[in-house]
């Protein structure tokens, strides 16, 4: 790690490669350049560096693979909603009391939030039975 503070956040280079393919739908080729990192020449990075964050993703359950000649095509496996739902899900199924982690998250909502989880469950199939 270098000392002059260029050292991203975790996550920060997966979140951009993510959004690459959020925005692009179906990838047929490599993802030429993500935001920020200055590894190549304009700001692209190495190409050994763009595989790795695509493998980690696919690792991961992100993204789903497919071969394209040599290479490989990614998708994400959701829309951004439901990737956000899908860590919350893993979260919740991590901890052992689940009813005190929905209660603290729901207490935590905006009236407003609240509301609209409310109006949500209500809706659901069954809801009221």
């Amino acid at each position: 790690m270098s000392g002059n503070g260029s050292r991203r956040a975790a996550g920060e280079l997966e979140a951009a490669a993510l959004a690459v393919l959020q925005a692009a739908g179906l990838l047929p080729q490599p993802v030429p350049y993500l935001p920020g990192r200055q590894s190549r020449p304009g700001g692209h990075l190495a190409y050994s560096t763009v595989v790795t964050i695509l493998s980690r993703l696919y690792a991961k359950g992100v993204l789903t693979r497919s071969r394209s000649g040599r290479a490989y095509s990614y998708t994400p496996v959701a829309d951004e909603p439901g990737l956000a739902a899908r860590r919350m899900r893993g979260l919740l199924e991590a901890e052992p009391d689940r009813e005190a982690v929905l209660a603290r998250f729901v207490s935590g909502m905006s009236p407003a939030d609240e509301q609209l989880l409310r109006r949500m469950l209500a809706e659901q199939p069954g809801a009221g039975d």
